[in-house]
């Protein structure tokens, strides 16, 4: 019975090696379903599953759970990014409101000291 033990534990130690090596590592799991009647494809599958750690998968260049707003609080939404894009393009657009109304005004006030008749005449 001791002997039993020892080799179950053996095996989980070697479980967990493995799985150290493949976290480690990474692993890559691709395949393809292909389902066709007289040579037309009715369906297409095509399977890719990595398997690594956080840390590996980011060396990789994968880091996609960081951008996405279910899985991380950290992530900026899309709703957010819309509504910033919408805000700049007002900025914008007032901004430049606010240069035409300052030349408007400028010229008008340069022109109403030669004629105190002459009215500013804002175009916008």
């Amino acid at each position: 019975m001791t002997q039993q033990k020892m080799m179950h534990a053996t095996e989980a130690t070697n479980l967990a090696d493995i799985l150290e090596r493949v976290l480690d590592k990474g692993i890559v799991i691709a395949g393809d379903i292909k389902i066709q009647v007289a040579d037309i494809d009715l369906l297409n599958i095509k399977i890719r599953l990595l398997v690594a750690s956080v840390d590996r998968a980011m060396e990789m260049g994968i880091d996609w759970w960081q951008r996405d707003s279910y899985l991380s609080s950290g992530a900026p939404s899309k709703d957010l990014e819309r509504q910033n894009r919408e805000l700049r393009k007002q900025l914008d657009r007032n901004e430049e409101l606010r240069k035409r109304l300052m030349r408007c005004e400028a010229k008008p006030m340069a022109d109403s000291r030669r004629d105190p008749n002459l009215q500013p005449e804002i175009k916008v």
